[in-house]
């Protein structure tokens, strides 16, 4: 069974600022399409066509075919929190 978290990126390019001479991960804040998709386990493109639907609201982020849509880790998790059934 696939993990649930995407992979991020090495220490290397992720540091926390306040901490000067150690190096922690930084959790990103926003999350693509594709990353969605897989911690839902759903398609992408059920992610754009039903998400929003559902209550799960995206940032458009650029104009024309080169726009992505990111999600906010927090609203994912906040989102899916509500789909419990019990």
């Amino acid at each position: 069974m696939p993990t649930l978290e995407p992979q991020s990126p090495s220490d290397e390019t992720r540091t926390d600022i306040n901490s000067p001479g150690r190096r922690r991960s930084v959790e990103p804040v926003l999350l693509d399409t594709c990353e969605v998709a897989t911690m839902l386990n759903m398609s992408t493109s059920w992610v754009y066509k039903e998400a929003s639907k559902l209550g799960l609201k995206g940032y458009k982020l650029g104009r024309g075919r080169n726009a992505k849509v990111l999600y906010k880790r927090a609203e994912l998790f906040k989102w899916l929190e509500q789909q419990k059934i019990h």
